[in-house]
């Protein structure tokens, strides 16, 4: 299992990647055998990713899950079949005990960054916590969603930039924030995938920008991002869950190895 210091001892970015949400268990196991093994191959410390539920939906219809006990058992299979830590999302407080259990990193929505009650009790379960910075803050403002966590006794935090609002439908990264929010002295991962959204669609399916993942993913090397998180799937056209903006599974392999080029070269 990894631990927290490790995150960002060693000469790699760490890896946060995995669906979108947990749509059954074979899907599951075939993304997280993947990844794990270019992953070890690459030697990047790798965190399996997977939303067990899906609180924040377009439309009262779209998918939120297959069940929370049955979604979280099968992160737990992924955590146990391939020796890898999982990071799942919550959205209320008392999600926080019950994820803990299976998981070893509890994910802050960004939406929820704010939410002093839901941060705190992520913090008290012990595990690591990722805190996702709102659409509608700057850097700064993540100092203190990091304290909300330390101030409950847990120095456990991982600080996560994945866009801001620009308009109505459409995100922007302002790569400023990456160091901005490294001097806090918590490591900062740069979410590729979710940063290329195009929310509030008329259709209610958030659209995405997929043909631009590498670029974003480079620039976040590049100043000096610790981490990086995709969202991946076999066939992402299929997906229940943010199809638009996933990557497809056979090209994480070549572009985790220029990636891990391009880090060498700035290192």
């Amino acid at each position: 299992m990894i631990n927290y210091h490790d995150l960002t001892s060693g000469p790699n970015f760490f890896l946060m990647a995995g669906p979108c949400c947990i749509e059954d268990e074979t899907t599951a196991l075939v993304i997280a055998e993947r990844l794990a093994t270019i992953c070890q191959r690459l030697d990047i410390p790798y965190i399996f990713k997977g939303s067990y539920r899906k609180a924040n939906r377009s439309r009262v219809d779209s998918f939120t899950g297959i069940g929370d006990e049955q979604a979280l058992r099968i992160l737990a299979k992924v955590r146990a079949t391939f020796d890898c830590p999982v990071v799942t999302d919550i959205h209320e407080t008392q999600e926080a005990a019950m994820a803990a259990e299976y998981v070893d990193v509890l994910q802050i929505p960004a939406f929820l960054c704010r939410q002093t009650d839901l941060i705190a009790a992520a913090a008290r379960t012990g595990r690591m916590v990722n805190i996702k910075k709102g659409q509608f803050l700057g850097a700064k403002g993540m100092e203190h969603a990091a304290r909300k966590v330390t101030d409950c006794g847990n120095e456990q935090v991982i600080l996560c930039e994945r866009g801001n609002s620009f308009g109505y439908g459409d995100l922007v990264v302002d790569f400023t924030n990456i160091p901005a929010m490294r001097q806090t002295g918590f490591p900062v991962v740069m979410d590729v995938t979710h940063s290329l959204q195009r929310p509030n669609q008329d259709s209610g399916v958030t659209g995405g920008r997929p043909e631009l993942i590498e670029t974003i993913a480079k620039a976040a090397i590049a100043v000096g991002a610790d981490g990086l998180f995709f969202e991946t799937h076999p066939e992402p056209h299929t997906a229940k869950s943010d199809a638009a903006n996933m990557l497809q599974l056979d090209l994480m392999e070549p572009l985790l190895e220029r990636l891990v080029r391009l880090r060498q070269a700035i290192n």
